[in-house]
């Protein structure tokens, strides 16, 4: 095992007094050593419940003769972080959870590891540090929380934002706005529609990286400790049979797991994750995967943000082995950290509430949740969550109106300054421009909560949130920081957006936009620390926004792949104006 390299011998003499003193005896250093990946904190509310299933985990590790080690890792709320620079920190949070992973792990000499998860990018960032490390490993997502409910109708964090933008516009009053403030989030949990957090608990246990009936049983419900339990078990064993994750998730793996997005209907934000951990395994599938698959595979439940259905009802028609139930014609049969092949649990699986988790024959929509456009605004690709758009908005021509920041959009929109079939442009707001790709939930539930919601479209080359619907399209590449199309728009432009024949577009000629791009002018953001750090580092969203610089793609023309060459300062002899935002 790796861990005898700090466990035998006379050499390993030092490190054995140290580990004397965390109270190990004789008898232990006969055992493997597992770490514990623990994200609890006393800010995220999907995490304050997190020390209980750690101590779980803790209990099934020793039950199965191994030495459980646990250590913190950051999470951010997105819910708390939305709508300022905190937000800009969010996705790079996932790179820097995906490190300390491993640097705890690879530091220590563990024998394998769980991470103990929930929100948004701390799921990711455990998955990428376990196919980084290839280490035994098993992910316990921590679950969802229970929707609250405000005279007998169920409320989420996603009809928070939406009360305000109706507040903004007079719609309702402010007892009413806090009414629901008070009622939307009951308590311990990732938020209760199918938001970011929840697809990537549905996704991981698709993948195969863990246990059967995680990634949809509630935070609240005691089944929960049973499975931190059982993985704290399972992990040994995992250990002991030498089984690594490399040797459970492969490209067969990352396929189903998109299946299973594009049949729930998950958050855009996959379509930056899955590309990031799937290079980590050594696989890597890009936006082309999810286009083919989403055309292929229909939406067959609607959960919120698109559709009624809490996690809770997901969880009780059946969860994810339901749905790989529906799939199982075609699924890839692939391993799991269970033991048991997906294969074995689709087959065994059956359906408890047809309405929430539909036959195929019978979908909420004939396509799977998430389309990938592209047009001379978004030449490497952008992404929609089709599942959660009105069917008056997959086709849509707006006039632009464009802003440089969230903040000067949100105002914007606030004030009353967009209207019906307007199309807002957020731009500078992606991996690099802001940097962190902020995400984005307040301009997109203000237009709901004012009544615009199936007459005015957003694009952005930042990011919305998993609780977003209606006409949001993100993750424009290239971004305009980096001399995308996207920052030659103007004001009065028009946008023509075709989901279904996966367009977006502005009406303007190559020449036209490369005459503006050749006079723009760059906005600059300072970004110090990790910030800086991450802006020097971070690909395009549509290459999952990882860390590293790959060769710009053929299909990108020798003016972009210039831009993105360049260190991003602006372009010389440009004229830069800073704005704060």
């Amino acid at each position: 095992m790796r861990s005898e390299v700090i466990r035998r011998g006379a050499d390993a003499a030092p490190a054995r007094s140290l580990l004397r003193a965390d109270g190990l005896t004789d008898e232990d250093f006969d055992k493997p050593f597992i770490g514990i990946a623990d994200s609890w904190n006393e800010i995220v509310p999907g995490h304050i419940h997190l020390d209980k299933v750690t101590e779980a985990v803790k209990e099934g590790i020793r039950e199965a003769g191994g030495v459980p080690f646990a250590f913190g890792v950051p999470a951010v709320c997105d819910g708390i972080a939305m709508g300022h620079r905190g937000m800009r920190y969010s996705l790079i949070s996932r790179e820097v959870i995906s490190d300390c992973c491993e640097v705890m792990v690879e530091g220590h000499a563990l024998d394998g590891w769980v991470g103990v998860s929930n929100c948004d990018k701390v799921t990711p960032g455990m998955l990428m540090a376990a196919g980084r490390l290839d280490v035994p490993a098993i992910i316990v997502t921590g679950g969802a929380m229970e929707a609250g409910s405000l005279g007998g109708e169920a409320v989420d964090f996603q009809s928070v934002f939406e009360a305000v933008g109706a507040y903004h516009v007079g719609r309702v009053d402010g007892e009413f706005l806090r009414s629901v403030e008070c009622a939307a989030c009951p308590g311990a949990g990732s938020c209760s529609g199918l938001f970011t957090a929840n697809t990537m608990a549905c996704l991981t246990e698709a993948l195969g990286m863990s246990l059967t009936g995680c990634g949809t049983c509630l935070a609240t419900d005691p089944r929960k400790l049973e499975i931190a339990r059982a993985s704290g078990r399972r992990v040994v064993e995992l250990v002991r049979q030498g089984i690594t994750p490399r040797r459970i998730v492969d490209a067969r793996s990352f396929r189903n797991a998109i299946r299973v997005d594009m049949a729930i209907g998950g958050s855009t934000n996959t379509a930056l994750h899955i590309p990031a951990i799937s290079r980590e395994f050594g696989c890597p599938v890009d936006l082309s995967e999810f286009d083919g698959i989403s055309r292929e595979v229909p939406h067959i439940t609607s959960l919120r943000p698109a559709g009624r259905h809490h996690i809770k009802d997901l969880d009780d028609a059946g969860g994810v082995p339901a749905v790989l139930n529906r799939l199982r014609g075609s699924l890839e049969d692939a391993p799991t950290v269970s033991g048991r092949s997906i294969a074995g649990i689709a087959e065994s699986a059956a359906v408890r509430d047809p309405e929430v988790i539909r036959p195929l024959d019978d979908p909420f929509h004939a396509q799977g949740g998430i389309a990938v456009l592209k047009g001379n605004i978004a030449p490497l690709g952008s992404v929609v969550k089709q599942a959660a758009v009105s069917p008056k908005m997959m086709v849509f021509s707006g006039r632009a109106k464009c802003y440089d920041s969230e903040k000067d959009a949100v105002e914007a929109i606030k004030s009353g300054a967009v209207g019906a079939g307007d199309a807002v442009v957020i731009r500078y707001e992606g991996p690099k421009g802001a940097p962190g790709m902020p995400e984005m939930l307040a301009p997109t539930s203000i237009i709901q909560g004012m009544g615009l919601g199936e007459s005015v479209a957003l694009i952005t080359d930042g990011r919305f949130s998993g609780a977003t619907r209606g006409g949001a399209i993100g993750h424009i590449s290239p971004e305009a920081y980096e001399g995308g199309p996207i920052a030659a728009l103007r004001d009065g432009d028009v946008i023509d957006i075709d989901i279904p024949n996966r367009r977006l577009s502005a009406r303007l000629t190559d020449e036209e936009i490369a005459g503006r791009l050749g006079s723009a002018r760059a906005v600059e953001r300072p970004a110090a620390g990790v910030q800086g750090r991450y802006r020097r580092l971070v690909t395009n969203g549509a290459n999952g926004a990882y860390l590293g610089r790959d060769p710009a793609p053929r299909s990108v023309s020798r003016r972009a792949r210039r831009a993105r060459e360049r260190p991003p300062r602006g372009r010389p002899g440009r004229r830069r104006r800073t704005r704060r935002a």
